[in-house]
């Protein structure tokens, strides 16, 4: 382990509690992943993988903090395994070894350890109308345009509420109650809105 003295120095200067805490995670996660540079980033002790970040350790008053980086914020603290009062708040090496692993496969594969975004969402295709709630919206102008006015979601909740029906005539029923509310502008669950 290739240690930075600025490192040390930050280690020294922490609270009493923290130090035992900071030293242990400093070797656990060095033992992780071998060769790691050290530096201080955003004035605390960082990790670095091939010249990229990949952890950071750090002491407040009355706890420490870990990340790793790219595992996303987990708890109420900075870093993903909440406030570190002990050294019995230590993930298990194990756990350290096995996220730490994976954050520098990031870095391996895409040049950084942060997690690859989601793709977009696809909208879901608009829902065929019921020929005979079509019918009743062509018959009021004023529900037909608050119906159009909508976003694709609520318009397919009312689609859906119709087409849903079993029996024609609870499907009756609901294709008036729908005109009746799109025709005063209400989405389909309006009754909720407030609550």
């Amino acid at each position: 382990m290739v240690s930075d003295p600025k490192v040390d120095a930050y280690i020294a200067k922490a609270a009493p509690f923290a130090q035992p805490i900071l030293i242990n995670l400093r070797a656990a996660i060095h033992a992780a992943v071998p060769g790691l540079e050290e530096a201080i980033k955003w004035g605390m002790p960082h990790f670095l993988y091939k010249g990229k970040n990949l952890a950071g350790i750090s002491g407040f008053k009355a706890h420490c903090a870990f990340v790793i980086h790219g595992d996303g914020r987990q708890g109420d603290a900075m870093g993903q395994y909440g406030k570190i009062a002990s050294l019995a708040d230590i993930p298990g090496s194990t756990i350290i070894k096995a996220r730490l692993g994976a954050a520098a496969a990031r870095i391996d594969e895409a040049g950084t350890a942060i997690k690859p975004k989601a793709a977009p969402r696809t909208a879901k295709p608009e829902l065929a109308l019921n020929p005979e709630f079509a019918a009743a919206l062509d018959a009021s102008p004023a529900a037909k345009a608050t119906f159009k006015s909508f976003a694709p979601s609520h318009r397919r909740e009312y689609a859906e509420w119709v087409n849903d029906a079993k029996r024609d005539e609870t499907r009756a029923k609901r294709i008036v109650q729908a005109i009746e509310w799109l025709a005063e502008g209400k989405k389909r669950n309006w009754k909720y809105e407030n609550c």
